[in-house]
């Protein structure tokens, strides 16, 4: 490993396609966040922000700036997954990263990810905090749980010495393992078998968190290395959380061994795709270089390899383009050596350009549909308040404009008719302050419903039944009826959300049509996604859990403790990003509301309020025409220098670069 050689390293980087796309996706990423914060500054400049309007760009902001791109490697043991992330991301160090040997290397779930705030180290979860049965998550919030040994990046020996801990293992007696979540045999192919001493060889660490200061880890890339079956099935976190939002997960298989019954039971259990969509889903067929021979043609050595292919794809249930041979050892060594004929042959450029071509792409245009969502609204809102400013400033220099040349009477009508408006328009408003009663009411009613109260209340019933449960059925039914009304809750939410729209539409059109209020259309909010969540949940659950043989070899204690501590919290989970969700959307559809309401008001008053300084001779009539018409071209500019705002941002969510900002500001 050679940290102290970044030129090096940087210039390898350069020529992955995985590293061009995902700099250039970073590169997107930043540009898109810096012309939303000068967005941001204009709409301050222009004293058109709010604090509503100004929360949402922060969150926006927040999700662009912090947006993360999982990629998980899944293999069983010595199939060579981390020389394979050596060679995609870390050969411009000039040695290895990851440590990389015959046997076992590493022996827990390892994330390597960079985060600026904190300095470079590694973090340990003994593996003893499983006899808690909490989860990782719950962990994280705990820092003083995890074991820290900082990362020398000038020093190779110390980095090597450092990340060589999530290689350590420690003897107990099998009970302890037991106790911890490591089944015990006495057979020699077992993982963890009962020694000569009579104790057992289990991990030293549970989790692993590399804080390291890697250019594409600087860019949001995280990468989940984990070690195999035995993590992926005792630990939930894996498998209800990081590998099901994993962006991209590698399986990683033996060309040697082809699909063994542990890697079955992986893809199948854990990793496999319904109806056939392998998105983010990529099988490497690792360490070819085991069938190279010297006494075969290289045609003959290509037509084996196929034929492995061909036999993974047919066990895996793939298209055979999904499964990629490689030899990541020869890989690393062709590119730290700069020798292009050894990489051409290890196969690995296509297995990054196919990662590339998988994982960027996709991301980016999540990312950027959820941003240019969000981003249209904002400017549709200030679009039509411009636009009510402008309307109302050129119906009052209209009015001003019929006062040439009238007498005193003219002056004392047009004077009325205002106040008049000004008047119906206030009556008007107890409509909006009943309107925003029954918004409440109907707020209180949907978080009946969706709120953190009621699922409380749903966790205490259900763990309530389930320890008083007295045959393996109610324990049963208490799971099921738990996943039942979590769904109830959705759907009656789902309820409660049209009719806050039907309402809010109703209204919209009300306004618009008696005062000429450009409000457009409520925002919709859907709880599809949390509605596949909790329908995955329950589909692990009756996987995992709610099973008849969970059910009569688990005690009613264990098993209920489990439910909650894996299944439940990842509802709540759930829950707490639905009603986060739940209350950014109700803001955002009663804000247009609240402003042209104000709006309006302000325009009446300022109407009335010219006309009566005519009446009272305190203004003469052209000065004030000429005011107006100077605010009028100051209201022109400001909807076209927004429109050119508009149109930089939605250049950048197109991903070409412009610089209207900089021609507004001018």
């Amino acid at each position: 490993m050679a940290p102290t050689k970044p030129a090096a390293g940087d210039a390898t980087a350069a020529d992955m396609p995985l590293a061009r796309q995902f700099a250039a996706y970073s590169e997107w990423r930043s540009g898109l966040a810096a012309s939303i914060e000068r967005f941001r500054s204009w709409l301050a400049d222009n004293e058109l922000n709010d604090g509503q309007t100004d929360l949402r760009i922060g969150q926006l902001l927040d999700r662009l700036r912090e947006d993360r791109l999982l990629v998980a490697f899944v293999a069983e043991f010595s199939r060579g997954k981390s020389e394979l992330i050596n060679a995609i991301f870390f050969a411009g160090f000039g040695d290895r990263v990851l440590p990389s040997s015959a046997g076992r290397t590493t022996m827990c779930p390892s994330e390597l990810m960079y985060d600026a705030a904190r300095l470079p180290a590694i973090e340990l979860l003994p593996i003893e905090t499983r006899a808690s049965s909490t989860g990782v998550s719950e962990y994280r919030r705990f820092p003083e749980e995890w074991r820290v040994f900082p990362l020398d990046t000038s020093s190779a020996e110390a980095m090597r010495e450092a990340l060589a801990h999530v290689s350590e293992v420690v003897r107990v007696d099998p009970a302890t393992a037991e106790r911890l979540g490591f089944p015990v045999a006495d057979g020699a192919g077992d993982t963890f078998r009962v020694g000569e001493d009579g104790r057992v060889e289990i991990p030293r660490w549970r989790h692993a968190v590399i804080n390291f200061p890697h250019p594409l880890l600087k860019q949001g890339l995280v990468i989940l290395d984990t070690p195999g079956l035995n993590a992926i099935g005792t630990e939930p976190e894996l498998t209800l959380s990081l590998l099901p939002n994993a962006h991209a997960v590698l399986f990683v298989l033996g060309a040697d061994t082809g699909v063994t019954q542990s890697d079955l039971a992986i893809w199948r259990d854990h990793l496999g795709v319904a109806g056939g969509n392998s998105a983010g889903r990529l099988v490497v067929l690792n360490k070819i270089d085991g069938l190279w021979d010297e006494l075969k043609t290289l045609a003959a050595i290509d037509a084996e390899i196929d034929g492995q292919v061909d036999s993974c794809a047919q066990t895996l249930g793939l298209p055979a383009s999904r499964i990629f041979p490689v030899s990541a050892q020869k890989a690393l060594v062709a590119k730290i050596n700069g020798d292009d004929a050894l990489l051409e042959r290890s196969r690995l450029p296509a297995l990054e350009r196919a990662l590339a071509d998988d994982l960027l792409p996709a991301r980016r245009h999540i990312v950027s549909d959820n941003a240019e969502a969000e981003f249209d609204d904002l400017y549709m809102r200030m679009r039509g308040l411009l636009e009510s400013r402008l309307g109302g400033l050129r119906e009052q220099i209209a009015e001003l404009t019929e006062l040439r040349g009238k007498n005193k009477g003219v002056v004392e009508y047009m004077m009325g008719k205002v106040r008049a408006e000004k008047e119906e328009f206030e009556a008007g408003l107890q409509r909006y302050y009943a309107l925003r009663s029954v918004f409440s009411q109907q707020t209180n009613k949907l978080f009946a419903h969706l709120g953190l109260d009621a699922l409380r209340g749903l966790t205490q019933t259900t763990r309530a039944a389930m320890l008083e449960a007295t045959f393996s059925t109610t324990l049963s039914e208490a799971m099921n009826n738990f996943f039942r009304i979590a769904r109830d809750n959705l759907d009656q939410s789902k309820g409660e959300i049209e009719e806050i729209v039907a309402m809010m539409e109703a209204i919209y059109r009300k306004f618009a049509v008696e005062h000429g209020l450009k409000l457009g259309a409520p925002s919709a909010f859907s709880l599809l996604r949390y509605e596949k969540e909790i329908e995955r949940l329950e589909q692990w659950c009756d996987a995992n859990l709610n099973t008849m043989l969970q059910l009569l070899t688990h005690e009613k204690s264990k098993l209920t403790q489990k439910f909650f501590e894996e299944v439940a919290v990842q509802v709540r989970r759930a829950f707490e990003h639905a009603n986060k969700d739940a209350e950014t959307w109700l803001k955002a559809i009663m804000a247009p509301m609240e402003t042209q309401v104000r709006e309006h008001q302000i325009q009446l008053k300022r109407r009335l309020e010219s006309i009566k300084r005519i009446h009272q001779a305190t203004d003469t009539l052209e000065n004030r025409i000429g005011e107006l018409t100077h605010v009028e071209d100051g209201l022109v500019a400001q909807i076209v220098a927004l429109e050119g705002v508009g149109q930089e941002i939605r250049r950048r969510l197109d991903g070409a670069a412009g610089n209207a900002f900089a021609r507004v500001a001018a």
